[in-house]
């Protein structure tokens, strides 16, 4: 009798398990930096250039969260179908 399982298909890993950590970070550090600046430009300065600053600064990550959204609801799931 022989003491080896019959062949089970392993399941592969997602690329995104595969990267390391480090690749993963440098974006949403950069996201919470201009999110701080703007916060504290829109505190700090009401009039003028600090105005516009923190309106750019406060919608570029607003912007990227919809986009990241949008293409989540496109991709379908592993489970099958739409997320």
């Amino acid at each position: 009798m022989n003491a080896v399982a019959p062949e089970i298909p392993i399941q592969s890993q997602p690329v995104s398990a595969l990267r390391p950590s480090v690749v993963v970070w440098p974006w949403p550090i950069a996201l919470g930096l201009l999110t701080i600046f703007g916060l504290l430009s829109a505190l700090l300065g009401q009039h003028g250039v600090w105005l516009a600053l923190s309106w750019a600064a406060l919608s570029i990550p607003f912007i990227v969260t919809v986009i990241c959204l949008i293409r989540a609801w496109r991709r379908p799931s592993f489970k099958g179908g739409l997320s």
